[in-house]
């Protein structure tokens, strides 16, 4: 079952938890054994503190969830002081959710977390709006995509995943601009922008309006573009995008991906990633398959 993405980051199987559906890892392990993952992936962090966005920031919406949570977090220098010396001893990979609102944020961001021995890797988020150049999102363009992942690259020595922003036109263009500027593997798809409203009280449901769509309803937009980036990106493809069964995780390494996320679904059953685990390695023994990576791509397009 194991999986090794590069530059050191091995994992004991695919299944990792995606960034902001479980926290530090530390909220989970009354429901799951850590060390039966291949990975967590902590919450969105930022160089500075962030409050957030103004409540409401949820919104269930058929099939999934709308969310505008707005990163809050304490930022990396707590992170480093006060979280990572509680999780840095967990029995699976751990791997650091970076954003930022401008160029320097992800560069000093990277530089203190690269200090840190037992975080092997960094997600690095490039969904978020880059506040100098009018608010449009770093991924959502080659050159913002390039630029970003190359200056990190530059101060960050271990395994760089770049998380990719479904809100595009073309993501293998926008994945091909990652690899090329120094990235290790890319994670698709981030949420979709949504919005919900309420219509008796005719307002809309999130205090900003609009939000990221997550959950089972994402699946097919989200096997369509881990298809597309991993024909034509050399690097390895992590999968997300309403994955909720170990079927579905499967479906996303048939496609393509070496390894996938879980994110929605631990809301609505908390050790729902390892009955995946365990699903997808019932699957291969069903079917002969001796390795699990073996998988990858496999699906007969004839």
């Amino acid at each position: 079952m194991t999986i090794d993405l590069g530059r050191g980051l091995v994992l004991r199987n695919p299944v990792m938890t995606a960034s902001g559906t479980f926290g530090y890892g530390e909220e989970y392990t009354d429901f799951v054994d850590l060390a039966q993952l291949g990975g967590i992936i902590v919450k969105g962090t930022t160089l500075h503190p962030r409050e957030g966005n103004p409540y409401p920031r949820m919104a269930e919406t058929p099939s999934g969830m709308l969310n505008c949570v707005g990163l809050q977090n304490k930022g990396v220098p707590y992170f480093i002081d006060n979280i990572y010396p509680r999780i840095k001893d967990f029995d699976t990979n751990v791997l650091l959710n970076l954003s930022g609102s401008c160029l320097d944020d992800y560069v000093k961001g990277a530089e203190m977390v690269d200090a840190l021995d037992r975080i092997p890797a960094i997600e690095l988020n490039v969904s978020c709006p880059n506040v100098k150049q009018g608010g449009m999102a770093f991924g959502v363009t080659t050159a913002g995509i390039s630029q970003v992942v190359s200056e990190v690259r530059k101060v960050y020595h271990k395994h760089l995943m770049v998380k990719l922003s479904p809100n595009v036109t073309n993501i293998a263009e926008i994945a091909l601009a990652a690899e090329a500027s120094g990235a290790d593997s890319v994670s698709l798809i981030n949420t979709l922008m949504g919005m919900a409203i309420d219509a008796e009280r005719r307002k809309p449901k999130l205090s900003v309006i609009t939000g990221g769509l997550s959950g089972a309803c994402l699946k097919p937009v989200a096997l369509r573009m881990v298809w597309q980036v991993a024909k034509a990106v050399k690097i390895p493809v992590v999968g997300l995008g309403g994955i909720s069964n170990a079927t579905d995780a499967v479906e996303f390494m048939l496609a393509g991906a070496s390894a996938i996320e879980i994110g929605t679904a631990n809301f609505i059953d908390p050790a729902v990633s390892v009955k995946v685990a365990k699903g997808m390695e019932e699957y291969c023994e069903r079917y002969g398959f001796v390795n699990v990576a073996d998988l990858k791509g496999l699906i007969n397009e004839q």
